[in-house]
C-alpha cells in the first residue's frame, strides 16, 4: 500500500525531476506532484510525494525532513487526506 507525504518549503527553484530523483534515494516513487499556481505557472512551494510503501516513505521523512535543497530546508510530513 502506498504511502503519500507533504513536501514543504520548496524554493521557487525545484522542479517535479528533482524531488522525484532526490525522493527515490530513500526508494520507489510512485508519484511526484508540484504544485503550481494556476496563473503564473510558478511553484507555490509543497509538492506531494507518493512512496511505494509506508516504510519507504518512513524512510524519505527521516532521511529529507530538515534537509537543505537550494538554501531552503525540506519540512517532510505525511499528507493529510483531502476533506
Amino acid at each position: 500500500m502506498s504511502a503519500k507525504l507533504f513536501v514543504g518549503n520548496l524554493s521557487p527553484d525545484t522542479t517535479g525531476d528533482e524531488l522525484r530523483a532526490l525522493f527515490s534515494e530513500a526508494g520507489e516513487v510512485d508519484s511526484c506532484h508540484l504544485i503550481t499556481d494556476r496563473d503564473s505557472g510558478r511553484s507555490k512551494g509543497f509538492a506531494f510525494i507518493e512512496m511505494n510503501t509506508q516504510d519507504i516513505a518512513n524512510a524519505a521523512k527521516e532521511k529529507f525532513n530538515g534537509r537543505d535543497l537550494h538554501g531552503k530546508t525540506l519540512k517532510v510530513n505525511d499528507a493529510k487526506p483531502r476533506n
